[in-house]
């Protein structure tokens, strides 16, 4: 039993179910002199479940209240702004209307600065996605012209943008026929790896490898359209269950017997597993892997077999050598017996 998505919820309005086609920032794609009007949308969406806080004795629901401080009540949404507090503690009132004033070029608009091959962007740089729509048939021509180009030239945009309250850097690719834009993280955003890596002392040997690019090499590669969420899917039956007074599921009992110390057994043990799931005959005696050939085994077996090979011509040779001057020798004797 699978809990309905909208139970223990409000149900959505149908401006909600619409959220994907509602645009949340509309503006204009500079590219040079061209200005194409856009509106930007969501390309992503979230579908992870959602708890809410509860009093544990009577279940009563646990809910924040925006209280003001001076007044000591509670105050409603349009009575509260934005403040920048200053280092002695004071808050600095900012409005909107302050913060639409700003002389940015990038307040409404996307600003492309440069085209570069995709691989130039870190991935750790890359943030919320968003789908850029033309708005109006005007728009269509040149946002038909610009994901053209983007499409015939492989490279990206890199362009700047300002979005809830702060200018952004994002990236322009084509997905499909429609132009995304990546918001970006600024470089100085993303932290150093210092103290991240594992001590510079640790080696792996030549045989380790063989098995990770064995495990590799049987895992393959896989379609993402594939993979799905098992933890929400585990946490909805759990829901349903409680409900409905079902007997809650447990989680299996672990399967190891505590941490694997023998990296190359694990590894041994993960390329036949790999191999099962995938219906291939497990070795022939259950326990006993044979450990992959090294990489370079062949190189080092070639001049053993020819060695092999010589020192028994060697023994022809001189097998040869030994009869051929054992049968003049016989014939050299006989005639001298004669004459006698």
């Amino acid at each position: 039993m699978r809990i309905p998505r909208n139970q223990g919820k409000a149900t959505r309005s149908s401006s909600e179910e619409g959220h994907l086609v509602r645009s949340i920032w509309n503006g204009a794609i500079s590219f040079g002199l061209v200005s194409i009007p856009i509106k930007l949308v969501n390309a992503t969406e979230s579908h992870s479940i959602s708890f809410r806080q509860i009093h544990v004795e009577d279940g009563g629901r646990i809910r924040y209240r925006k209280v003001c401080e001076l007044e000591d009540r509670e105050v409603r949404s349009d009575e509260i702004g934005k403040a920048y507090e200053g280092a002695d503690g004071a808050m600095i009132p900012i409005t909107d209307e302050d913060l639409g004033s700003l002389p940015l070029p990038t307040a409404k608009t996307i600003e492309i600065v440069a085209f570069v091959p995709g691989d130039r962007i870190d991935p750790l740089q890359m943030d919320t996605a968003y789908y850029l729509s033309a708005n109006g048939v005007p728009a269509a021509k040149p946002y038909t012209l610009l994901r053209e180009a983007l499409k015939r030239s492989k490279k990206v945009a890199i362009a700047k943008f300002a979005l809830r309250g702060r200018e952004r850097l994002g990236m322009l690719r084509v997905v499909d026929d429609v132009i995304a834009m990546h918001g970006l993280l600024w470089p100085d955003e993303i932290r150093a790896t210092d103290g991240v890596a594992p001590d510079t002392g640790v080696t792996v040997r030549d045989q380790e490898l063989d098995l990770a690019d064995a495990l590799m090499a049987t895992l393959g590669e896989v379609d993402l359209a594939d993979l799905h969420d098992d933890y929400r899917e585990a946490v909805e039956e759990l829901v349903a269950a409680k409900a409905s007074g079902e007997e809650t599921p447990h989680a299996p009992a672990p399967s190891g017997g505590g941490r694997v110390l023998d990296l190359m057994a694990a590894l041994e043990k993960s390329v036949r597993a790999a191999k099962e799931s995938r219906g291939e005959q497990p070795p022939a005696e259950e326990g006993d892997v044979k450990p992959l050939p090294r990489r370079r085994t062949a190189s080092k077996a070639a001049p053993k077999a020819e060695s092999g090979k010589k020192s028994t011509s060697t023994a022809k040779k001189a097998a040869t050598k030994k009869t051929t001057g054992k049968t003049p020798t016989a014939k050299k004797t006989t005639p001298r017996k004669r004459s006698a």
